[in-house]
């Protein structure tokens, strides 16, 4: 059941209509940005993504207090320090901000106790400290269950003076790390608990919930979904949900092989799930039930070895010789997806078409890309997500010509499949 949708947001706390002034606004950010060896930024579409939320409050006359995560550090590494980034949030936002060096403890309460209005704060990574995610650390491997259960209910009980500690710098919360809102962690859940008439979303989540609310409950038909990626069991349940909803689905990467595979083809050695067959048949069964078309690769470029500089050949789907694997969309395939996808007026791209980390084999992908650009530029509404999908239209510079690329990965894969995310649901009670 999808439980948030754009009524609901129009019924709630508004970051557009609240007042800020004289506030300060504890805002989750989601900051957990790729550093290079020498700890700069090499992609700033997070960072950018939160700019508009962060502005407002400041516009609004109130101050700043930014916290994130950065990574997945199992105890305090400067390697993972958010003080990285602040030249590159300095940059974007057009103001200084002042870094407590520790997200707990009396200097970060005292920073944030004299902002004034105007003035940013960003709180060192949250991670640091397990109770952000309410995880123990440092178990040994020979723990017993007892022990382990000792150590999580510990973190758990110490994890609310945390999340306390964390609320008590702000006078409101807003939470605006959609790609952390599928996480019942303590920055994204649990604090919005101690702000019962003062959260709300930023304008990053609003968008993605606008988007694929869109997407779901008011399509313009003829609806096609395009998933790709590795294995068919990562989107069984997107899938499903899907299938009442699309015209039609055009399935290729990696997992199209289960379903040529359960249709009685030769796929080579290419990658398939045998344990999944059986269920690839039952979806093409309820999709014929259901009136969709389900497009599976006609063609593949097919390689000796899994690499770049294989061999290649361009073989049928079906018949893919012994020793070979499928590591791309091939060119008749193409020509039919092409169609498909012009013929749309409202279109969900989750997953790749092919080896896409290798150049070699990222044509299929690239290619999707400008058919899904070219459908948007005719009038049709386009929304992409996932990360290989996300890195393709940013890479060819087509971010702005589709209508809405996610900034959340498994938070988009969770809300696909019609879960309610924990961080969306805290803030909606």
């Amino acid at each position: 059941m999808y439980l948030c949708t754009t009524q609901i947001l129009e019924e709630m706390q508004n970051i557009s209509t609240y007042n800020f002034k004289g506030k300060r606004a504890i805002v989750r950010v989601d900051f957990n940005v790729p550093l290079n060896a020498e700890f700069q930024v090499t992609d700033k579409t997070r960072i950018r993504a939160a700019i508009p939320t962060l502005k407002k409050v400041l516009e609004s006359g109130g101050s700043l207090i930014i916290m994130s995560h950065l990574g997945r550090p199992k105890k305090a590494e400067d390697k993972f320090s958010l003080r990285h980034i602040i030249p590159d949030v300095e940059k974007q936002l057009g103001a200084p901000v002042l870094f407590a060096p520790d997200c707990m403890g009396k200097e970060a309460a005292n920073m944030a106790a004299a902002l004034k209005p105007g003035e940013v704060l960003l709180l060192e990574n949250l991670r640091f400290y397990a109770e952000e995610e309410g995880k123990p650390r440092g178990l040994a491997p020979e723990a017993s269950d007892e022990e382990k259960k000792a150590a999580k209910a510990a973190v758990k009980e110490s994890q609310k003076k945390f999340t306390a500690t964390l609320a008590s710098y702000a006078d409101c919360y807003i939470n605006d790390a959609f790609g952390t809102a599928h996480r019942a962690h303590a920055s994204t859940t649990l604090i919005a608990a101690h702000f019962p008439n003062d959260k709300m979303f930023g304008f990053l989540i609003e968008g993605e919930i606008k988007a694929i609310d869109k997407v779901l409950r008011s399509p313009e038909h003829p609806m096609t979904a395009i998933l790709g990626g590795a294995k068919v069991s990562s989107k069984i349940t997107i899938i499903e949900n899907l299938l009442d909803k699309v015209d039609n689905m055009i399935i290729g990467g990696g997992m199209s092989f289960t379903f040529v595979k359960a249709c009685g083809g030769k796929i080579g050695d290419s990658l398939c799930e045998d344990d999944q067959m059986p269920l690839a048949l039952n979806i093409l069964k309820k999709a014929e039930e259901k009136g969709v078309k389900i497009y599976i690769s006609e063609d593949v470029i097919a390689a000796d070895a899994f690499d770049n500089d294989a061999k290649t050949t361009v073989c049928p789907v079906d018949r893919i010789p012994d020793g070979w694997k499928g590591m791309d969309a091939g060119p008749e395939t193409l020509e039919t997806w092409k169609k498909v996808i012009m013929d749309s007026k409202t279109i969900l791209w989750n997953g790749p078409a092919g080896v896409f980390e290798m150049p070699n084999f990222a044509n299929g992908t690239l290619r999707l890309v400008e058919f899904v650009a070219e459908a948007t530029r005719n009038g049709s509404f386009s929304l992409v997500g996932g990360g290989d999908s996300v890195a393709a239209v940013t890479q060819m510079g087509y971010a702005k010509k589709v209508s809405y690329v996610s900034t959340g990965g498994g938070a988009m894969l969770e809300y696909l499949e019609g879960k309610e995310l924990p961080g969306i649901q805290a803030i909606r009670q």
